[in-house]
Formats: C-alpha cells, sequence, structure tokens
C-alpha cells in the first residue's frame, strides 16, 4: 500500500512539468468559466452557493448534482483525456485511478468552489444595481 501512495505522490508531483503543462491553467480557468456562468445563474434565480446547497439541501442534492455535471462534465473529460495522454508520453501506462484525482482537481474542485463564489459576487452586484439605476436618473 505504501508503494501504491508513494508512486502517486511522485506521478502526480511529475505532472508539474513536462509536455502539456498549459493544463494546468487551462482546465481550472474554463471550469471557473462555467463555474461563473452558472452561479450567476444561480444568483438570478434566488439560490443558495453550490457548495453549501450541495452540503445542507439533502433532499435536491441529486438533481444539483446532475445539474452542475451538466456543466461540467466536458471539462472533466477533457481533463481525462488529457491526462491519459499525458501519461501515456511520460510514464509510457496508464493509471486511471491518477487520471480521475488529476481530473477532479482540475475540473471539478475549482466549479464547485467558484461556482459559490461567483453566486455571492453575482448577489452583490445585483443588489447593488437599483441603487445604481436610481442614481443616475437623478
Amino acid at each position: 500500500m505504501d508503494d501504491i501512495v508513494a508512486r502517486i505522490t511522485h506521478n502526480l508531483i511529475g505532472r508539474l512539468d513536462g509536455p502539456m503543462t498549459f493544463r494546468l491553467i487551462l482546465q481550472p480557468i474554463m471550469a471557473g468559466i462555467l463555474a461563473a456562468r452558472d452561479g450567476f445563474r444561480d444568483a438570478r434565480q434566488g439560490c443558495v452557493p453550490y457548495g453549501w446547497l450541495l452540503v445542507t439541501d439533502g433532499a435536491a442534492r441529486r438533481l444539483n448534482i446532475r445539474d452542475g455535471w451538466r456543466s461540467i462534465r466536458g471539462v472533466f473529460f477533457l481533463a481525462l483525456l488529457v491526462d491519459v495522454i499525458n501519461q501515456l508520453i511520460e510514464l509510457r501506462w496508464v493509471y486511471p485511478g491518477e487520471a480521475l484525482i488529476v481530473a477532479e482537481i482540475l475540473a471539478l474542485a475549482p466549479y464547485i468552489g467558484l461556482r459559490g463564489i461567483s453566486n455571492r459576487a453575482a448577489r452583490l452586484w445585483l443588489r447593488a444595481q437599483p441603487a445604481r439605476r436610481g442614481r443616475g436618473h437623478q
């Protein structure tokens, strides 16, 4: 078991340089763009921030996960595919578990975190809009 953990740690750290490192920036940015879009939509609909909703609303959790998955699945599968290609180039082997870990880190984690943050930012912005409109017409 220690050998497996050591290999995974070594391989994950090894992905920080070498070919295809652009994905370490590009894929979280893509996830962030989708999260911002969905977070603004959530704010307009008056929804609770996404991550908090997943934790607190057990009754609608499955529906909310499905909604988030619909938005992020393309970026997730792209992250998975790019990591598999990177493993073939660098390691000459594919470790599916490691590819899933990388895809989760590069796509799912930024999406969940940024969707909630963008929801909160959008709510603040939407609250300020009527006040700004009113000042401009005086």
